[in-house]
């Protein structure tokens, strides 16, 4: 087999190359119908929410699909209304969301600024979900049948593994980032490529570009990429000392142009997304709560063919996070691919590369069915690190899930040079393999209908001279989900206190750790008891008066009352014994604010 052996020492000519003009066109005709397919099966994994993009809310995790029509909202704003670009001023009023500092998708939420801003962030949102699946499959195809593989078959495999593995569909039930790794196959292969004479430069500076595009797509993917080929170019390096020694010079050249420039065009987004306001340091849970459970190598997640959800909700702590699931025969398939291909220096680096940050993933301490053994796991050691501290643990396990891919593609070329017996039983492992993790459509929820209030813009004449739409439940995570999701479809035009997002926990009492929504306040964390535990509670003056200054703080112009949801009828007793009486407009109640006081902003 060639091109395993290719991977590090001598770029690849993909045999189609080599046979003339006349033998490319089939070829073409080949490769665009293996896109087609990835399409077909991205559009079909994605089909119930297409059917209603604005309308539907993925409902495997809807508090993140609702962050993402925010960021989307917020590329929109940059585009037609000048909006700052780093920082939101629409949620969270008013002190503002860092959107560096948070997942903003600024390289694909920027392009789609048009479609959202004319069809709605939901349309958006369903073409990043369904284009990553489909566009993450189509670039490692291309970067294997063109440079590592010997067929299209097993470019194919490898591609509709890396575009539609478990962890790939998991992440499509609301992590928009997650599935647009389309660069990465690129990134992989243009480091591979610095080791050749000639490219310091060039090879540098389309590195770079490529690094600085992801930064802006998803950091967190950047970070496991480089994670990952750190550890195979040392376990490369040890295996391989001569071929190193040849090539580290120039290797290590093109890496310091790469970081220079990516330095130079992405440092201020990063200064501004580590120190400017609005940064955190930490995440709201701790390195064990979200873990990869070692029995999942085995199972299967919730969206594959095979899948069962009560079973998967043992070893897996969100429909977002079943990060391995690689079911029986799948890791059987796995082991076998891996043990076939273990001889070739490049695989075997990768397959190192690929335990290594499994066992990152499973945390400080081994986790099996749900339960910590309190077997101490090496993780334990760097977890507390600065940027390894903002990382989901369990999201390690994407690499050795792509990596599968990888290894697959070159297992099905290898298999060739077996004898027939040994074809024919890993054909049949494979269908065994593969078949039970196809995927199912992502579940969907339908969501509030925005009412006429909102979607005819009486809502305008409340909101003039700086003022906010308060929906009652605040914007916040896990429960006001309506109200933000109302202001995204709408592209915030109007400004709306708290909000969903990721932010210090209390800055003003010097508490930096990572938090999931704004610090509360009097009147939030009132009205979230209300709606929680459906209580009754009879306001004072001094109550009331702490909503008023509340109110006065948020800036607000009008208060609506989300029509559905839990325990409506206490949120709008409290809010009547302190405001008075509601008027019905527009198909909800609202409270007329405007009497009170408008604050200067901070920077006026």
């Amino acid at each position: 087999m060639r091109a395993a052996e290719d991977i590090i020492e001598d770029p690849v000519t993909t045999p189609e190359e080599t046979t003339g003009t006349s033998r490319r066109m089939p070829w073409r005709r080949i490769d665009l119908w293996v896109f087609l397919g990835f399409l077909a099966l991205a559009v079909l994994v994605t089909v119930q929410l297409w059917l209603d993009p604005n309308g539907r809310i993925l409902a495997g995790n809807d508090d993140d699909h609702g962050i993402f029509l925010f960021m989307l909202a917020h590329a929109e704003r940059v585009v037609f209304d000048g909006a700052a670009l780093f920082h939101s001023d629409s949620l969270n009023v008013p002190v503002g969301v860092n959107m560096m500092a948070n997942t903003s998708i600024l390289a694909l939420a920027l392009p789609l600024a048009p479609v959202t801003h004319f069809l709605g962030a939901g349309v958006s949102a369903a073409l990043i979900v369904t284009g990553g699946l489909a566009g993450t499959a189509a670039a490692w195809y291309w970067v294997l049948s063109r440079h590592l593989t010997d067929t299209r078959l097993a470019a194919w495999i490898g591609g509709l593994w890396c575009g539609f593995a478990p962890t790939m569909i998991s992440h499509a039930n609301g992590h928009l980032n997650f599935v647009s790794n389309y660069l990465i196959p690129f990134i992989v292969w243009q480091v591979f490529r610095l080791r050749e004479p000639g490219r310091i430069v060039r090879g540098g500076v389309i590195l770079a570009l490529l690094i600085v595009a992801q930064i802006f797509i998803n950091e967190e993917a950047l970070l496991f990429t480089a994670m990952t080929l750190a550890v195979f170019v040392v376990v490369y390096a040890v295996s391989e000392r001569a071929t190193v020694r040849a090539v580290w010079k120039r290797f290590v050249a093109g890496l310091g142009v790469a970081a220079a420039i990516a330095v130079a065009l992405a440092g201020y987004p990063l200064w501004y997304q580590f120190f400017a306001q609005g940064n955190y340091h930490g995440q709201p849970f701790a390195p064990t709560d979200y873990v990869t459970d070692l029995a999942s190598l085995a199972g299967f997640a919730r969206q594959s063919l095979a899948g069962n959800a009560e079973v998967t909700r043992l070893m897996s702590v969100s429909a977002t996070e079943d990060n391995t699931f690689f079911g029986p025969a799948g890791l059987i398939l796995i082991v076998v691919a891996a043990v076939m291909l273990w001889r070739t220096t490049a695989l075997r680096a990768a397959t190192v590369a690929g335990l290594v940050v499994l066992l990152m993933s499973m945390g400080p301490q081994l986790r099996v069915l749900g339960h910590d053994t309190g077997f101490p796991l090496p993780f334990g050691l760097i977890s507390h690190l600065p940027v390894i501290n903002l990382v989901s643990v369990t999201r390690f396990a994407m690499v050795p899930a792509t990596i599968v891919g990888v290894l697959l593609a070159f297992a099905v070329d290898r298999i060739r040079d077996y004898p027939d017996k040994r074809r024919t039983w890993f054909k049949v492992g494979l269908v065994l393999a593969l078949v039970p993790l196809f995927p199912k459509p992502l579940p969907v929820v339908q969501g509030d209908p925005i009412p006429a209030f909102i979607a005819d813009g009486t809502y305008r004449q409340y909101t003039a001279g700086d003022r906010t739409l308060v929906t009652v439940p605040l914007p916040d995570v896990t429960t006001g989900r309506t109200g933000q999701r109302w202001a995204a479809l709408n592209n915030f035009e109007y400004a709306t206190p708290r909000g969903y997002f990721m932010g210090p926990a209390d800055p003003e009492r010097g508490d930096d750790t990572g938090s999931w929504n704004a610090p509360h306040r009097f009147t939030s964390y009132l009205l979230w008891e209300v709606r929680e535990y459906d209580l009754r509670p009879i306001l004072t003056a001094t109550d009331k008066a702490r909503i008023t200054e509340d109110l006065v703080y948020w800036r607000a112009g009008v208060i609506v009352l989300v029509p559905e949801g839990r325990n409506v009828p206490a949120q709008r007793a409290v809010l009547v014994q302190a405001l008075g009486r509601p008027r019905l407009v527009g198909g909800v109640e609202i409270w007329d604010v405007r009497d009170l006081p408008v604050p200067p902003k901070s920077d006026d």
